[in-house]
């Protein structure tokens, strides 16, 4: 079983769940611009991640600077209110599965938490290729 959180315009996002798709597992798909977690449940993946809130601002291509979000005197509360309030400052895309909870930038970064991480090579979609990784906890 694999949850991701997608934003199906992102390039990255698409590939990751290509990649879940091509370890044999068909994903939950959150299209989390239109189905946002709830400020418990982002909590939750921060703390599973061990990374701030801070650390999964998106700054690319959002209101970040706009907001100011750049001043490191906001507290995590603050920063998770802004992600509440605007959800495409969520970093993306997040992947769970049995195996952890990963923010999957690069997108080969999935494939420490799949089941089946030995996916071949696979092609991005910018044409890079990457080799599918052989489970060695096994």
């Amino acid at each position: 079983m694999a949850t991701i959180f997608h934003n199906p315009a992102c390039g990255t996002s698409r590939n990751v769940l290509a990649m879940i798709r091509q370890s044999g597992v068909e994903p939950e798909i959150i299209e989390y611009l239109e189905t946002p977690p709830t400020r418990e449940e982002l909590v939750a993946l921060l703390i599973a991640m061990d990374m701030s809130p801070r650390d999964l601002l998106r700054r690319k291509g959002t209101p970040y600077s706009e907001l100011g979000l750049d001043d490191e005197g906001l507290s995590d509360a603050q920063l998770l209110d802004a992600m509440m309030a605007h959800p495409i400052l969520i970093e993306r895309p997040i992947v769970m599965t049995e195996k952890g909870v990963r923010l999957c930038r690069p997108s080969e970064r999935v494939l420490d938490i799949l089941e089946n991480p030995d996916i071949g090579t696979f092609v991005k979609e910018d044409g890079e290729a990457v080799p599918g990784k052989t489970d060695q906890a096994g």
